[in-house]
């Protein structure tokens, strides 16, 4: 998992020419571009092309993994701008080869009905643990990746895969709060990126504890996404993640969630696919 700096300094993404933006990556042991933080980065080359507008949907299909040691093209295409909507279509290319096709929407305020379904009840991220401390025990386990710091702090509500797996039946939901390990800015693109990458990878536990296993002993790759953008985040405080998988078929696993803000106002709605490999050693 990338630190937040690092993450952050992707987003900063160089327009070589018009509609055309080059997204750096940062390698790591597999070379693997991990496709939440793809979709992030094409989120915002596309939001660079419509100033004044906020992202409220984002439909994008995965096709290939990538080599992270090496830069994504991001092609931006502009196929509508309305007196309230605007879209573009991202296409993410590499060497030659499509990564990443991608349709996101973008719209401005309105005067219009607001309403939304509210947070369940659920305890505050204030009275429960750190994961890193939840899963002290198997802190020497797999190289120390369940204790290693990660660019969000996680509190869990439901068990987290590792020790979902030891119960006798897996929990139907993972709900856990989180936030941003260090401070970030208010750039409302910026934080639906951040939320964008969170989702991508995030989503992943209600699945694999579904299937009795980790991330460390599966395979796994995001194949589609799509998220609603309801509310701008704010991400310098906690995110409430209600997750379940209702259902895992020919190698699959379907995910969705539902993200709230502290106040308990609904942020966000995504749903996203995963493919599962073989077991891994």
């Amino acid at each position: 998992m990338l630190p937040l700096a690092d993450i952050l300094s992707t987003l900063e993404l160089v327009e070589s020419e018009d509609g055309t933006f080059v997204a750096e990556q940062r390698d790591n042991p597999t070379h693997h571009i991990v496709g939440g933080h793809l979709t992030a980065q094409a989120l915002i080359a596309a939001g660079r092309t419509v100033p004044g507008r906020l992202p409220h949907s984002l439909h994008v299909y995965l096709l290939r993994a990538g080599d992270a040691r090496y830069p994504v093209q991001m092609e931006v295409s502009n196929l509508r701008d309305g007196g309230s909507l605007s879209t573009r279509q991202v296409t993410a290319r590499q060497g030659g080869e499509i990564l990443l096709e991608a349709m996101i929407s973008f719209s401005v305020p309105m005067d219009a009905a607001d309403y939304h379904r509210r947070a369940p009840e659920v305890p505050g991220p204030e009275t429960l643990p750190r994961v890193e401390e939840q899963l002290q025990a198997f802190a020497d386990e797999a190289d120390g990746f369940w204790v290693r710091p990660q660019w969000i702090e996680r509190r869990y509500i439901d068990p987290p895969p590792r020790l979902a797996i030891e119960m006798a039946e897996p929990p139907e939901r993972t709900r856990m709060w989180w936030r941003p390990a260090e401070p970030v800015t208010d750039d409302p693109i910026i934080n639906s990126a951040l939320l964008t990458y969170f989702a991508g990878t995030a989503l992943l536990d209600t699945t694999v504890t579904m299937r009795r296993a980790t991330h460390v002993t599966t395979f796994s790759a995001l194949i589609d996404m799509a998220i609603w953008f309801h509310r701008p985040a704010d991400l310098t405080d906690w995110v409430l993640s209600d997750q379940l998988s209702p259902s895992g078929i020919n190698g699959r696993g379907l995910a969705s969630a539902t993200l709230y803000n502290h106040a308990g106002q609904l942020v966000c709605t995504t749903t996203q696919e995963m493919y599962f490999g073989r077991r891994r050693d």
